[in-house]
């Protein structure tokens, strides 16, 4: 099926946002796990799993399309040097991930692919799921403080 050219734009751009976050959300895993924070490392890990599923949907549906998917582009990324830069980072990136799904949503509605704005709905809806969870661990950072938050994410 012939897909909007405006649509295959939106798709690639998500699709760069999305394979720059697998990226970002690895090394921090990997970051957290090389400090000891084995319960942290698990968790930014499965983020970044399902950020990959993202990028999965997405190809798969610029394919349908008849697009071309770009995966040799990616945004830059962003990586903290301490947990509370990484969770700073991964925040800005589930913020701009939500205005971009937001706004390719709005595209997809346009063009009148609403299969495609439905896809989008609900990766966007997961993408909320990430932001909150961001933001609890933000939070219980501050209630905590670093040092008792980072001694529970020890197994």
């Amino acid at each position: 099926m012939k897909g909007d050219p405006r649509v295959h734009g939106v798709l690639n751009a998500l699709l760069a946002h999305e394979l720059t976050v697998v990226n970002q959300y690895m090394v921090h895993a990997e970051m957290c796990d090389n400090w000891g924070y084995d319960k942290l490392a698990k968790s930014i890990e499965k983020r970044a799993k399902e950020e990959m599923k993202h990028a999965e949907q997405l190809i798969a549906r610029i394919i349908f399309l008849e697009g071309t998917p770009v995966v040799s582009k990616l945004n830059e990324i962003h990586i903290g040097s301490d947990v509370p830069k990484m969770f700073g980072s991964d925040h800005s990136a589930e913020a701009d991930a939500i205005k971009n799904y937001n706004s390719a949503i709005l595209v997809c509605g346009e063009a009148r692919d609403f299969a495609t704005r439905e896809i989008l709905e609900h990766i966007l809806n997961e993408e909320d799921v990430h932001i909150d969870g961001i933001e609890a661990v933000q939070a219980e950072i501050g209630q905590m403080g670093i040092q008792v938050f980072l001694s529970t994410q020890i197994a």
